[in-house]
């Protein structure tokens, strides 16, 4: 389903573009892929960026013809935000699943009904043929999201961190903060004490038919729900010195480093993939299938502009600082993930997008009080001509 180069979510941005204003306002919850973008694995590692996305969006449609498909952009900005100011979710969440992984292994009926549930062998309708197809081909409506979390968390009783894990393995657009926040927030752990529930009805209404699961829950599992942790303080840019010996580490999560070569002109680029990263057990490889080639297409998309180019473990980033003779290595901020986790320790300027600047401070709540900035956040999108 996914090429994994800059043309090729380009290409898909422009057929999308037409039906973004009210076919996606109206039939977006569609399981039919045609009503929505489809370009989460690419916005995710940003092979495109959420600016080129919204830029191509507004000259076509109106803010508000296009309100849900521009809220929809936003919202993965939303919880990267909230994510960077609460950090410890993730580590929290990371501990539990690591607990979740250990029970598994000494409870046969756990392991028997999440391997059920991974394999999409449990009988219930609709539940394991998404199973399934996320599994061929790294990608679920996120409707169908929603109705697996909440089958998995309510119905099957299943640790939701395990659902996640899930998740991360297989999503080609896995994200730290989107996916364990979603998952949390149908639990009712997110939302304190407001848990989704997914209803028979609503989903033959959205699979035109297609599927009617019987049993499921009608009530939310009752799972702990911890006050959320205090607000920290957002990460700062850093500050480039010019006249040092200067290298690129570019990351997964954002592979379109443009804006950085606008600023320095490294000697050496490393390409630092973290995708095993995202799980302790075995990532699907359809997503490092998936994050190579974007990172292969982004090293041609450059070519001229990075030096000397070298494809690298996390491990390895300090050895080749100094085989490159570097006095400064300067990267993208990885926000709170996989890559962070792996590039904690790594001396470097990180450098903060604009975007990210500008829209973090404001998802301090919930998304309706961050969706009130959403217009003053797109007149500051340069190039943005908002009709």
């Amino acid at each position: 389903m996914f090429t994994p180069t800059k043309d090729s979510a380009l290409a898909r941005l422009a057929d999308f573009v037409p039906r973004a204003g009210r076919d996606y306002a109206t039939l977006r919850n569609h399981e039919d892929l045609a009503h929505v973008s489809v370009l989460s694995p690419y916005v995710r590692h940003r092979i495109i960026t959420e600016e080129e996305v919204l830029r191509a969006v507004l000259a076509r449609h109106s803010p508000q013809a296009a309100e849900k498909f521009v809220q929809e952009v936003f919202w993965r900005t939303y919880w990267k935000g909230w994510l960077e100011m609460r950090p410890t979710i993730w580590a929290d969440y990371r501990r539990d699943l690591a607990g979740a992984l250990n029970e598994i292994q000494t409870q046969a009926g756990l392991r028997q009904r999440w391997e059920a549930a991974c394999l999409g062998q449990t009988g219930i309708d609709g539940f394991d043929d998404w199973a399934r197809q996320l599994v061929d081909t790294g990608y679920l409506h996120n409707h169908a999201r929603m109705w697996f979390a909440s089958i998995w968390i309510h119905t099957l009783h299943l640790p939701w961190v395990l659902g996640a894990d899930f998740f991360l393995r297989h999503l080609l657009d896995g994200d730290a903060a989107s996916n364990t926040l979603s998952w949390r927030w149908v639990g009712g752990i997110q939302t304190l004490g407001k848990a989704y529930l997914a209803q028979p009805d609503n989903i033959a209404k959205y699979t035109q038919g297609r599927f009617r699961p019987e049993g499921l829950a009608q009530s939310a599992a009752s799972l702990p729900c911890p006050p959320h942790p205090a607000r920290g303080p957002l990460p700062v840019s850093g500050t480039i010195d010019p006249g040092q010996r200067t290298g690129l580490v570019v990351t997964e999560d954002d592979l379109s480093p443009d804006w950085l070569l606008d600023k320095i002109s490294p000697v050496a680029t490393a390409f630092v993939q973290t995708t095993d990263r995202r799980s302790p057990l075995q990532v699907a490889p359809i997503v490092t299938d998936f994050v190579a080639g974007a990172m292969r297409d982004c090293n041609d998309r450059f070519a001229g502009q990075l030096g000397r180019v070298s494809f690298i473990s996390a491990d390895a980033v300090d050895d080749w600082r100094k085989a490159e003779g570097l006095e400064q290595v300067v990267m993208a901020y990885p926000p709170v993930g996989p890559a962070a986790d792996a590039l904690r320790q790594i001396d470097a300027v990180r450098m903060l997008r604009t975007y990210d600047l500008d829209a973090w401070p404001h998802a301090t709540h919930g998304f309706f009080r961050f969706k009130d900035a959403i217009p003053k956040l797109l007149g500051r999108i340069k190039g943005l001509a908002v009709l």
